[in-house]
């Protein structure tokens, strides 16, 4: 009978590119979403670690709430030594991976393991997610007739448990890979409450329930994603009742039609976490301090988000958003909005066009800032504004719009000078890793940015355990990145999950890590 579901759906699927099947009736959930990756290896990419845990394939050691706080999940409670360097891990009894196997502490180190080797080209690893930013360590050893995981750090962490629940420390059987499974193609054998049975890379994702679930009933026999990039489409999906459920809708008029019609649908929205912002290559032309205060002053972001973007986004000038409690009241911008005094910048500085066509030179050159970005939370909308508003002042811009993944490769490469992203800046219950991406010795210092008070600020905080200092260590680090001015920040977005009457319980968290849950059922 499954095979018989999966061979029709796979059918409906193909057809689903073209205008979205029709939703299956009782025991099937329809996803409409974003592809975020072209893969389900969490060792490939980090985007690929969010997908397992967002459509409810693998769980992680540790689970955050709705307070960003990390919950004991598959670990169901652990120790920490006196100087934060040993944690020991129990880990939940009874529970089992989608394919039978027991959730032994061997399996969880042998999991938490191949993520460092499959990124570690010293052991040949090709794979691009950065585990090592979230948590360094000395040994790594499991006791499984005591039930434990015991890690020793590399240096003291306030909060391990917090990185622990990231979703590239994602828990899956890893002695599938030994016996010839393709994990990136096939999906993972992890513990969530489904199992994939079908994976086709920005088409769609077919999958069952997992009849091991440990954490209670799976309410759907079956679930459908499918990929939709385009937010019009989302939303006529869902209108059309050919998806029951769509993340995040950026289109303003799109995402209040349906906000219009609180009897067919609900909407939930998550505060806002989120930072989208575009990197500054600093290894490229934008090195030149003059010319990045130049740009910074002729944007007008509460333009853009208030009306380019429809009020997706709050604005806001520091890197973390202003309703986190991390002194935003307390900064202060040095480069308000203000075109004429970024044109007069310019010309002191002599960087003018001298050729009358329009655009400014430097070193002899135009200059012409490759901005790459890609069509999703409005990051290509807000791409088009900044190239407006540069021109205004004499500076090029040629927006290159491609997918996630490769948006992610030309940043990680380098090979930008304006690369745009959307972040949690949370993502492990505090900013600390967040602001690591501007940390010069970080392996995730994508904008090549050095600055040696940035360094002992931040390397201060990576050591510091009391609460109220590190908050002011991260007071102290958005304000060096907004003076020395090396990132764009468009605003602070708000998620969103939009679904039908036909379920319930569908809701974004502002982790904004959980998707497809146990906890959306069938509406009674």
């Amino acid at each position: 009978m499954r095979k018989q579901f999966f061979a029709a759906a796979a059918l409906a699927m193909g057809t689903a590119l073209a205008g979205m099947s029709a939703a299956a009736a009782g025991d099937t959930l329809n996803f409409g979403c974003f592809s975020y990756a072209d893969t389900l290896d969490p060792a490939v990419l980090t985007n690929s670690s969010w997908c397992l845990t967002r459509y409810g394939i693998g769980e992680c050691l540790f689970r955050f709430n709705e307070n960003m706080e990390a919950e004991p999940y598959l670990c169901d409670s652990y120790e920490v030594s006196e100087d934060h360097l040993t944690w020991t891990f129990h880990i939940r009894e009874g529970v089992r991976f989608s394919n039978g196997n027991a959730v032994t502490p061997s399996a969880v180190v042998a999991s938490i393991q191949r993520v460092y080797d499959e990124t570690d080209p010293e052991k040949g690893g090709t794979g691009a997610a950065t585990p090592r930013t979230y948590m360094e360590y000395e040994s790594m050893t499991a006791d499984d007739e005591a039930g434990t995981v015991t890690i020793v750090t590399s240096k003291p962490y306030a909060d391990l448990t917090g990185r622990l629940a990231y979703p590239c420390f994602c828990i899956i059987d890893v002695s599938e890979e030994e016996a010839g499974k393709n994990i990136g193609e096939e999906g993972p054998s992890g513990t969530g409450p489904y199992v994939v049975e079908e994976f086709a890379a920005d088409q769609y994702v077919l999958m069952s329930a997992n009849e091991y679930y440990w954490n209670g009933d799976v309410p759907f026999e079956n679930v459908q994603i499918t990929f939709v990039d385009d937010d019009t489409t989302k939303a006529m999906a869902l209108q059309n009742g050919d998806v029951d459920m769509v993340e995040n809708i950026t289109s303003a008029s799109a995402l209040a039609q349906i906000e219009a019609m609180p009897d067919q649908f609900t909407v939930s929205r998550a505060s806002s976490a989120r930072t989208g912002f575009a990197f500054l290559n600093m290894d490229g032309i934008l090195g030149n301090e003059t010319l990045r205060q130049a740009v910074q002053m002729a944007l007008d972001h509460d333009t853009m988000c208030n009306i380019t973007v429809g009020g997706m986004y709050i604005p806001g000038y520091s890197i973390l958003p202003s309703a986190l409690d991390y002194g935003y009241e307390e900064l202060t911008n040095p480069y308000s909005y203000d075109p004429e005094a970024a044109k007069a910048l310019l010309d002191e500085a002599g960087i003018v066009d001298t050729d009358g066509d329009g655009v400014r030179e430097l070193d002899g050159e135009n200059i012409n800032l490759n901005y790459v970005t890609y069509t999703n939370r409005n990051l290509s909308d807000f791409a088009q504004a900044v190239q407006v508003y540069l021109s205004q002042i004499g500076i090029g811009v040629t927006i290159q719009t491609t997918d996630a993944d490769t948006n992610w490769n030309l940043i990680s490469a380098g090979e930008y000078d304006l690369g745009d992203q959307n972040w949690i800046t949370v993502g492990t219950g505090d900013p600390t890793d967040f602001l690591g991406n501007w940390y010069s010795k970080s392996e995730s210092n994508f904008g090549r940015y050095a600055n040696e008070e940035y360094d002992a600020v931040y390397e201060s905080l990576l050591a510091e355990l009391d609460t109220d200092q590190r908050k002011e260590d991260i007071r102290q680090l958005q304000q060096i990145l907004l003076d020395d001015g090396v990132a764009i920040v468009h605003g602070y977005y708000t998620s969103s999950m939009c679904s039908s009457k036909a379920i319930e319980n569908a809701s974004i968290g502002i982790a904004d890590y959980y998707w497809l849950t146990s906890e959306i059922t069938p509406a009674e």
